[in-house]
């Protein structure tokens, strides 16, 4: 699918690839490919699925990531997401939390390959859509390849021709989620060797990708690379993949890009949304910049105002420049 060859995504991630950071990401780089928080076909079916699915079009190209088990379920959620114009759907198999596990879906879905594909077959007989699946290499130090080899199998022949593996197992027992995403060792190799023994499939590699050079590097093994907690701490490393992806292209500078959100923040104030859950997505664009500190500070103590003074906060960044 053109969506995912040769692409550069930004993971999923709880708390905070939020609709404002996925505007914030787009003005850095607008060819990465951006998922929405994991969100449970409940949430959706059962509360409030406008505000879950809303979106801006200057968000494209974006997934909708779901968790959940049920394929009655998730094909109605699948077509929540293409009447709301998302570019695809992925499936979360890869969420090791423990409140997900109880729910069965996750990364223990890894072991019930003839559910997970249940699910996509429902998703891909109610949408056009593309339909992913997130997933790891394996759970619980059980065996990678008896593991995953039969999962991908019934999986694709369900109709998923892209998958995101997260190049470590998930632990289910014995450590926490963040503990996750570094404790369980990262195995590139095996990822490399799905894809060839995949051939026919697309395979985005994810897991502890911090600089261009190894994205370089996996893009000549694997179909496309994910990144998570690098952009959140540095957000500006965006432009860096978005010059990988499009040499071409003017980088624009902090400023004008903090500029530029300023505005879209009062828009969205404007419409309801509270200034700290906005705003907080600025705080490390000066990430390692001379000032860096100041502005996080200065931001800090303005987020616990009840209002958002714009011309402030625009004095404020023009001292900086």
């Amino acid at each position: 699918m053109e969506l995912f060859v040769k692409s550069i995504a930004v993971a999923p991630m709880l708390n905070w690839t939020d609709r404002h950071f996925r505007y914030l990401a787009h003005l850095l780089a607008p060819s990465t490919v951006l998922y929405t928080e994991m969100i449970t076909t409940g949430a959706l079916l059962h509360g409030d699925a406008e505000r879950f699915l809303a979106h801006d079009p200057s968000e494209d190209p974006l997934v909708l990531q779901l968790g959940g088990s049920d394929p009655h379920a998730l094909a109605q959620c699948a077509r929540m997401a293409q009447d709301q114009t998302y570019q695809a759907v992925n499936l979360n198999v890869g969420c090791p939390s423990d409140r997900v596990q109880s729910g069965q879906f996750g990364a223990c879905l890894l072991l019930k390959p003839d559910l997970v594909a249940d699910g996509v077959r429902a998703m891909r007989e109610a949408v056009t859509l593309p339909i992913t699946v997130k997933t790891r290499i394996g759970v619980d130090k059980g065996d990678q390849r008896a593991q995953v080899y039969p999962f991908i199998d019934k999986v694709a022949a369900a109709g998923c021709r892209t998958f995101i593996i997260h190049a470590r197992q998930a632990w289910l027992k014995g450590l926490s989620p963040k503990e996750n995403r570094d404790v369980p060792p990262l195995d590139y190799p095996f990822v490399y060797h799905i894809k060839k023994d995949f051939p026919g499939l697309e395979i985005i590699i994810n897991g502890g990708i911090n600089d261009c050079a190894s994205i370089q590097t996996h893009f000549q093994a694997v179909d496309g690379v994910m990144l998570g907690r690098k952009v959140c701490e540095e957000p500006y490393f965006l432009v860096q993949l978005q010059q990988l992806l499009q040499p071409e292209w003017i980088v624009p500078s902090r400023y004008d890009v903090a500029q530029k959100y300023m505005q879209y923040m009062q828009r969205q104030i404007n419409n309801g949304a509270r200034l700290m859950e906005v705003a907080r997505h600025l705080l490390n664009l000066f990430h390692g910049q001379p000032g860096g500190k100041r502005w996080r500070r200065y931001l800090t103590e303005q987020m616990q105002q009840k209002h958002f003074n714009i011309q402030a906060w625009t004095l404020f960044l023009a001292e900086m420049a």
